[in-house]
């Protein structure tokens, strides 16, 4: 079978079976299998297809993924959370578009604890846009930050598809855990010079507030309290990755008993509470692990088919530069991003990116963090993007989703000019873990 038709039939049917609303994992499964049984050569690519799958998932570089899931679940799911943002309020004061900074600090800060997008844009929605919105705030100055912030959970560390990217990929995943700091607090940074600049132009959409007046000890006691515990939680993973003194697992681990000792600190840990925390943590995780289980038998099955080594080719036939590819792997990524989710894109592309970004020497650090930046983009982008829906569901019943498109596309310019940047200066993304390695 030519190379082409096996690629176009492998991706086509698995295409074929999201648009039907089939789950990602049941999907990839079921097209993994077909193919095994077609290319691998009957019942002995199905035996491949288990033998694969059994040693994939036990693999111990996958532990970080349930244990940062679970991080984050405990710290929603014990009101950690609401609490701190509480605090930030008080403390950000005399800042021109007040509140959409506020969103954004609170954002970043809990995109550094959680992982999950989804979560942290619910949270941030459920809290905040309620406020903002009976203080006079415009819509799209509203919306926007918390969808824009939310997002980040994608790229900052405990980010649980960077470990899904980097063990899908075969890159570092404490190097690219930490490749995605530096982007991401370009990102919030960039963030609140857009905010505070279009309230300077146009104070009308984040109109003045009149602040009670508090003593010192008033605004900065809750911080103190609800705020810089959490700074312990952000310096156990993240220090303890820098400093060499942890792998991924290992961090996620004291992370998850941190997050457990937080909580139970601030009593307000209960069974009931854990047991959420566990089976919410359970179903994300055995989602991704099938995906996971499939993942290595889809690539045989595309290489022994011609599909990837004929796709090499075809693109070296043509001579492009590692800039020019690296450039078509993002505009596919950012037009995948518009349809189908994160996940999606993942198993569609990688097991032909990461051959093709071999042979053309990309370095594999910046190729993760494009994965990670498209796919933060890809929550955000018209029509599809998954947060665009979440941001619906926490919105009041007369806001439409014409709104929502239009208050999140200044942040999604933002972000594709840090993507831009990346490309254009890979240190950006390769400076820090670097340094770790050192």
């Amino acid at each position: 079978m030519d190379w082409v038709v096996s690629l176009s039939l492998m991706l086509g049917a698995l295409g074929v079976l999201l648009l039907m609303g089939l789950p990602v994992a049941f999907a990839f499964i079921a097209v993994t299998t077909v193919g095994a049984y077609t290319v691998l050569g009957g019942d002995r690519g199905v035996l491949q297809l288990a033998r694969n799958s059994a040693q994939s998932i036990a693999n111990f570089q996958l532990a970080p993924i349930p244990l940062f899931i679970l991080m984050g679940e405990l710290l929603f799911q014990t009101g950690v959370a609401h609490r701190a943002i509480d605090a930030i309020e008080r403390v950000v004061t005399r800042i021109p578009g007040r509140m959409s900074v506020v969103t954004i600090f609170g954002g970043t800060i809990f995109a550094a604890l959680s992982g999950s997008t989804i979560a942290n844009t619910a949270m941030l929605g459920s809290t905040l846009l309620p406020g903002m919105l009976k203080r006079g705030y415009h819509p799209s100055m509203a919306m926007g930050p918390i969808m824009a912030s939310g997002a980040i959970a994608m790229l900052i560390p405990p980010s649980a598809l960077a470990v899904l990217v980097g063990s899908l990929a075969g890159i570092s995943i404490s190097g690219l855990l930490i490749a995605g700091v530096i982007p991401a607090l370009m990102l919030a940074v960039l963030f609140v010079v857009y905010v505070v600049g279009r309230s300077l132009l146009d104070p009308a959409v984040a109109p003045p507030e009149d602040l009670r007046q508090m003593s010192l000890r008033e605004r900065w006691t809750p911080f103190v309290i609800y705020v810089l515990p959490l700074s312990v939680l952000f310096a156990v993973v993240i220090g303890s990755l820098l400093a060499g003194l942890a792998t991924p697992t290992e961090s996620a681990a004291l992370g998850s008993v941190t997050a457990l000792l937080i909580g139970a600190g601030y009593r307000a840990l209960s069974l009931e509470k854990i047991a959420r925390a566990l089976v919410e943590t359970l179903k994300l995780s055995v989602m991704i692990l099938f995906i996971i289980a499939a993942s290595q038998t889809f690539a045989q099955v595309l290489s022994f088919s011609g599909a990837t080594g004929g796709l090499i080719r075809a693109i070296n036939a043509v001579d492009p530069t590692p800039l020019m590819v690296l450039l078509g792997m993002i505009a596919i990524l950012l037009f995948l991003g518009c349809f189908i989710d994160q996940v999606s894109m993942l198993m569609v592309t990688v097991p032909v990116f990461v051959p093709l970004a071999d042979a053309m020497g990309i370095n594999d650090l910046v190729l993760g963090v494009v994965y990670l930046l498209t796919m933060e983009i890809g929550l955000l982008t018209p029509p599809f993007g998954l947060l665009l829906f979440v941001m619906r569901g926490v919105a009041p019943p007369d806001i439409g989703m014409r709104q929502i498109y239009a208050a999140v596309m200044p942040f999604l310019l933002i972000k594709l000019f840090v993507l831009a940047m990346i490309v254009w200066q890979p240190a950006l993304g390769t400076w820090l873990p670097g340094l770790m390695a050192r």
